[in-house]
C-alpha cells in the first residue's frame, strides 16, 4: 500500500489532470487541507486533551498570521517552479479574506496553501513535510503552542 497523503487520490481513484488547468485558489483550497492535517497530526500526537485545547493549539498555527512567518522562513529554499507557484496563489484575486487577518498575511497564507496543494498533486509528500517541517522549525510554532500542551498535562 503507499504511505503517504498523496495515497487518498490512489484509494478513491481520482483521475489525474493537468495541473496548469488548477486556478491558484482551488489549489490553496486543496493546501488549506493538507496543511490542517500535518499541524492536527502534529498537536493530536500522543495526546489525550480536549477537543477544544486540540484546535486552539492547531488554530495558532494554521492562522494566515503564522502562515506568513512559515513563508518567510522557508521562502530562500523554495525552488524557482515553487517560488512560481507561491507567487500565483499570494497574487490570486480572492473575493474573501480572514476576518481575523490582514490582507497581507491572507494573501501570504493562500500562496503558502497554493504551493502546498500544487505539490499534493504532484504527489510531492516528502517535500510538503519538509517545507512544513522546516517552517515551524525557524518560526518556533511547534514550541509555542504545542510545548505547553505537555506542561500543562504534567502539572
Amino acid at each position: 500500500m503507499e504511505e503517504g497523503i498523496s495515497a487518498i487520490r490512489n484509494t478513491f481513484d481520482i483521475p489525474e489532470r493537468d495541473i496548469k488547468t488548477y486556478s491558484p485558489l482551488t489549489l490553496a483550497f486543496l493546501g488549506d487541507s493538507v496543511f490542517e492535517i500535518i499541524v492536527r497530526s502534529i498537536v493530536v500526537a500522543g495526546r489525550n486533551v480536549s477537543p477544544s485545547r486540540l484546535h486552539n493549539a492547531s488554530a495558532h498555527i494554521v492562522k494566515a498570521a503564522s502562515q506568513r512567518r512559515i513563508v518567510e522562513a522557508i521562502e530562500g529554499d523554495l525552488t524557482e517552479d515553487e517560488a512560481d507557484v507561491f507567487r500565483r496563489g499570494r497574487n490570486a484575486k480572492s473575493y474573501t479574506h480572514a476576518k481575523n487577518a490582514s490582507v497581507s498575511d491572507y494573501r501570504m497564507a493562500t500562496g503558502f496553501e497554493t504551493l502546498l496543494g500544487y505539490l499534493y498533486l504532484l504527489k510531492k509528500d516528502d517535500r510538503i513535510l519538509e517545507l512544513v517541517k522546516m517552517g515551524l522549525e525557524r518560526t518556533g510554532l511547534l514550541s509555542d503552542k504545542t510545548g505547553d500542551f505537555e506542561e500543562k498535562n504534567h502539572a
